[in-house]
């Protein structure tokens, strides 16, 4: 099935949210605004240009911090055994985590389904989750900024399964409300300027019965510990390769209390799973009090579950 086939009817314009129409095989039409939204290299390009303009800083930063850091490969079977055993080099830690977050999502979230799901990838770099969950049968949209061939959207040829790939912000959706199932955030809500806009977008989207799920994002008690680890970041990125990935302002973290606000704010009950990530990963806060040291980010998946 070519790409952007299963999501057909499902396309909407990011800008006036109308139903979008068949321009030419490479090309959808809105009605409303007659703006043209045209397929290259695969992927859908729902990104207007003066809001390209606004991430390009952001993207050349990205990008040079990922291309120094060596992540990324040119071996197809690197990407196909993510994000499990087999991944090494840069970031190996971090693939360790992912992996047993994706175990919970797939078999704690997902499950076992008679239908196949609608599932909305938000941030989803590489495509490793969507390559993954459309190994079990679900239809993916992957949306990100990011489009290159190495850690973005055009990652996608490496794969063997087929999934839609739209270049698209999180806070503005190519898609209809009620279109879809499920919209994970793969370790991307932290990227959001603003929590509350990208949760009321993620729910517009949502059929009934549907859910959010926050996969991977950092999380604190202490909002002083967070906002430490986004400096320590950001200064660890400047002086190692003169970059500043978080051009936007992205809020960079969550908190605990952050979490409870949104879901009593916007009506979202949330569920609160907590993959166990080895022993050392159990103990760290632990360490970190007895040394003095700022408490460290937590993991967890928030499934969130929007009331009518």
């Amino acid at each position: 099935m070519p790409n952007g086939e299963t999501f057909l009817d499902a396309f909407a314009c990011p800008a006036c949210r109308v139903a979008l129409e068949r321009a030419r095989p490479d090309a959808l039409r809105c009605p409303g605004c007659a703006t043209v939204w045209e397929l290259r290299d695969d992927i859908w390009r729902f990104l207007p240009r003066d809001r390209a303009a606004r991430y390009e800083r952001f993207i050349a930063d990205y990008q040079q911090v990922r291309a120094a850091e060596r992540y990324g490969s040119d071996d197809a079977a690197y990407y196909r055994a993510l994000p499990f055993a087999g991944v090494g080099g840069q970031g190996r830690a971090q693939w360790r985590i992912r992996a047993r977050s994706f175990r919970v999502l797939r078999d704690r979230v997902i499950g076992a389904r008679a239908a196949p799901l609608r599932i909305v990838d938000a941030g989803s770099g590489n495509g490793w989750l969507s390559n993954q969950l459309a190994s079990l049968g679900h239809h993916l949209l992957a949306v990100d900024l990011i489009d290159n061939g190495t850690d973005g959207l055009g990652a996608r040829r490496h794969y063997q399964t087929r999934f839609e790939s739209a270049q698209a912000e999180l806070d503005h959706l190519p898609l209809g409300g009620g279109s879809v199932d499920l919209v994970v955030f793969n370790a991307s809500f932290h990227y959001a300027t603003d929590y509350r806009t990208a949760l009321v977008e993620a729910r517009r989207v949502l059929a009934a019965g549907g859910r959010i799920v926050v996969l991977d994002s950092p999380i604190f008690h202490d909002e002083g510990s967070g906002r430490a680890m986004v400096s320590e970041r950001q200064q660890r990125l400047a002086q190692a390769h003169g970059a500043q990935p978080d051009a936007l302002a992205s809020e960079g973290f969550l908190t605990w209390s952050r979490i409870d606000e949104l879901g009593a704010s916007l009506r979202i009950d949330w569920t609160i799973l907590r993959p166990f990530y080895g022993l050392a990963w159990a103990l760290s806060p632990l360490r970190a009090r007895v040394r003095g040291r700022r408490e460290p980010a937590r993991f967890a998946l928030l499934v969130g579950t929007p009331r009518a």
